[in-house]
């Protein structure tokens, strides 16, 4: 398993002469220790076109310090990374778990040295009244070489302020120090971005998703919404789907708390999108990509069922959660497995060629305020229907599946429209999460009933068997009372008024 770490840091450029002010006198500093010198060497790896730098993603193997070893630094928020370590291992051979977690970018390509830095590091460590280290400062003379041994070297000075355990005003009170004394802020957030400079190209895909983001953004804060063609905000939605995807790809990987779930909404969202706005969208080129998120959902839906299960027994005796546990990370592994195959990889290479070149046929340019309205509520007319449906069916649990299904329809192109139709779509999201909601609470306690059922018949003790009998009396009461509570919830929306 790779070490963790979030990483809140802010880099400062300096001149040859820059003298390091004094710092000990910031805001709960009590004293700076003694100035410790390591000399670094780190080889950085990506694939040959920058994949890794072209996502602000860096992956290093370094020698020296008291770190040394891989380090894998993702970006996770406004001056922040997620890095993630493991020992140093061989030279040339990425360890698997970090290649692992970068999968979703290079996507089979192999992971090859483009740079290299030499880094005379001089750190400073911040100290508190406790003894506890607040900040680091680091003072680097930086000797880099990108595009193999025969390339000149650049060189330059950089000063790393890095929080530890201090607050993060103690951040910006040491940059604000640091600037009077003379250094400026970083030109780039990392080492290796600056190295190699123009060399890191933002693919087709990235630009065309960031395009399509600036578009509406523009168009919408300007007042000019009705300019706006429906085929650009499912573009500008789809985008953000796919954005989702790939950033919650490693989280996934990793376990974080959420992340499948939230992968696995992003791809459902997309899914819905191309069949709620197919007069937007060529069919005959969406329809073998809906197959595949389809697939990508399943995968993605065996850990999340377990995963709720596991939430909803939290309080249960442990021979139950045990069990959970063992099915949660087996089927953790299974995910991995897929997430590995050519499958996933050119599910992502399609879902970047649809933004980058979108099926859009000619109702895409009619103007969005216009259309929007009606394919609303064509998606909310058909959730209404399958609600109708499910008084007489034959199986009231299929119909009520289909309900939820179609809520969801209803709900993601509402949410599409959003920024076009404003209040209006909100409501109609409001309105038909709720219906949602209440179905999921029906499904999520059939799951458990099932669960439960299954377990009881593996056990052989009587007092588990009784337990688990309580629990799918309790299951069952629940379920119960989410589907008496859905003619209530449908009674008190007010579906589309545009």
């Amino acid at each position: 398993m790779a070490e963790r770490h979030l990483e809140i840091e802010q880099k400062y450029d300096a001149a040859a002469d820059f003298v390091l002010p004094e710092l000990d006198g910031l805001p709960g500093v009590v004293s700076a220790a003694e100035p410790e010198v390591h000399e670094l060497h780190a080889s950085y790896f990506d694939t040959a076109d920058l994949r890794l730098a072209a996502h602000g993603i860096t992956l290093r193997r370094r020698r020296g310090g008291p770190d040394a070893g891989w380090h894998l630094k993702m970006p996770a928020g406004p001056d922040s990374k997620q890095e993630l370590r493991a020992p140093l291992g061989r030279p040339l051979i990425v360890p698997p778990r970090l290649a692992g977690l970068v999968a979703a970018y290079t996507r089979g390509a192999e992971l090859c040295p483009v740079a290299t830095l030499e880094t005379r590091r001089t750190v400073v460590r911040l100290l508190g009244e406790d003894g506890a280290e607040l900040v680091e400062v680091a003072d680097d003379l930086v000797t880099g070489r990108g595009g193999g041994d025969g390339a000149e070297p650049e060189r330059w000075r950089e000063i790393e302020v890095e929080l530890r355990d201090g607050p993060a005003e103690l951040l910006k009170a040491a940059g604000k120090r640091l600037r009077k004394g003379g250094a400026k802020k970083g030109r780039s957030s990392s080492k290796l971005g600056r190295l190699l400079g123009e060399a890191v190209v933002p693919s087709e895909s990235a630009a065309a998703r960031a395009a399509a983001r600036s578009r509406i953004a523009a168009a919408t804060s300007n007042g000019k919404g009705p300019s706006i063609t429906t085929g650009e905000v499912v573009l500008a939605y789809l985008a953000e789907q796919v954005e989702a995807v790939v950033a919650f790809d490693p989280k996934a990987r990793l376990g974080e708390e959420d992340a499948v779930h939230r992968m696995r909404v992003a791809t459902r969202r997309m899914r819905s999108v191309l069949r709620s706005y197919r007069t937007v969208l060529d069919a005959e080129r969406t329809a073998q990509l809906g197959s595949e998120l389809r697939w990508l959902a399943a995968v993605l839906g065996e850990v999340r069922d377990l995963e709720v299960l596991r939430m909803r027994f939290a309080e249960a005796p442990a021979f139950l959660l045990d069990d959970l546990g063992q099915k949660e990370r087996a089927a953790y592994r299974r995910m991995n497995t897929s997430l590995k195959e050519p499958r996933y990889f050119a599910l992502l290479d399609e879902l970047d060629r649809l933004i980058a070149e979108p099926p859009l046929v000619e109702a895409a340019d009619k103007k969005a305020r216009k259309e929007l309205p009606d394919l609303v509520t064509r998606a909310w007319d058909r959730m209404a229907k399958d609600y109708a449906s499910i008084k007489g069916a034959k199986d009231p649990d299929v119909a009520r599946h289909e309900t939820r299904k179609s809520a969801k329809r209803a709900r993601y192109a509402a949410e599409l429209a959003v920024p076009v139709l404003g209040v209006a779509a909100k409501r109609v999201v409001k309105d038909a999460k709720r219906i949602q909601e209440v179905l999921g609470g029906y499904q999520d306690g059939v799951i458990a009933m099932e669960h439960l059922g299954a377990a009881a018949k593996r056990t052989r003790v009587p007092e588990e068997a009784f337990t688990l009998g309580v629990l799918y009396g309790q299951e069952r009461c629940r379920a119960e009372g989410a589907r008496d509570r859905l003619s209530t919830t449908w009674s008190q929306t007010l579906g589309p008024s545009f």
